[in-house]
């Protein structure tokens, strides 16, 4: 009977704490009862920050297109046998931003955008270019060529993810990175910024509750980096015994072996 009692126990508490980690793998539990005003205000897109090693691919237009030809790079490089697709896939045409955060445009020379977001990257260009070199506003267009951010710890494909579109939010970088294993922490997932001055801050996310959905930290950054942690029950599973602890609880076994030999015999 205490063995069946023991039993019962034991298999009472594997199924409370099934039922205690089970609660941890949902997503954004209750998301349905976040008012509809509340969603409406995140609604808009975080607009990227550049900074050091972007690399930006800057087009300038007018409706007289000669004028804008000095400000454009596809214009004044030439590459034989290439189109215009080719052009814009080509690093040649692109701008990197240094590491005092300038770009080295045609014509304007040096112009330090680090620190500005793409919008007002663009209308800084324009205000260089209008009413200096042309006689009507110019149409600028700026895009990040190297927008990516990166993905570690327990999800199924670790590594780099990249946003041709120039954004990304959390949700979608981890199913691009095959989504959590299920030893990874969904209550605590770390998202490691690099700021304009070079500088990080580290922020974190539950992705259990739907309200990080309205957090500043769920649309990602250019070179964030995401890391999800193991969980207990992956950290249990990983724990091994250290070699010199195994050669001593095995010379103990066998101290004992012999001292309860030698007690038997001299019975």
């Amino acid at each position: 009977m205490k063995l069946k009692s023991y039993l019962l126990v034991a298999a009472a508490a594997l199924m409370m704490a099934a039922c205690s980690t089970s609660k941890d793998v949902p997503y954004m539990t209750n998301a349905d009862q976040i008012p509809q005003d509340v969603l409406n205000r995140t609604s808009h897109m975080a607009d990227p920050t550049l900074m050091p090693g972007d690399l930006l691919y800057i087009n300038v237009s007018s409706s007289n297109t000669e004028a804008v030809k000095p400000f454009n790079k596809s214009e004044y490089i030439a590459l034989s046998g290439s189109n215009s697709l080719s052009n814009q896939e080509n690093s040649m045409y692109y701008y990197l931003v240094d590491n005092n955060g300038n770009i080295d445009f045609p014509l304007l020379g040096k112009l330090h955008v680090s620190g500005m977001t793409k919008s007002a990257t663009e209308n800084y260009i324009a205000s260089q270019i209008y009413p200096r070199y042309l006689t009507e506003k110019p149409g600028v267009e700026v895009r990040l060529q190297n927008f990516s951010v990166f993905v570690t710890g327990e999800v199924k494909n670790p590594g780099e993810i990249k946003a041709p579109n120039g954004r990304i939010n959390l949700l979608e970088a981890l199913a691009k990175a095959g989504d959590l294993t299920i030893q990874g922490r969904r209550d605590n997932v770390m998202i490691i910024h690099t700021n304009a001055d070079g500088s990080r801050s580290i922020k974190r996310a539950n992705l259990n509750d739907a309200q990080f959905i309205l957090q500043p930290e769920f649309n990602l950054q250019q070179n964030d980096i995401i890391y999800v942690e193991p969980n207990a029950s992956r950290a249990r599973s990983s724990w091994t015994i250290p070699p010199a602890l195994t050669l001593t609880m095995s010379s103990i076994g066998t101290l004992i072996s012999i001292v309860t030999l030698v007690v038997t015999l001299t019975k």
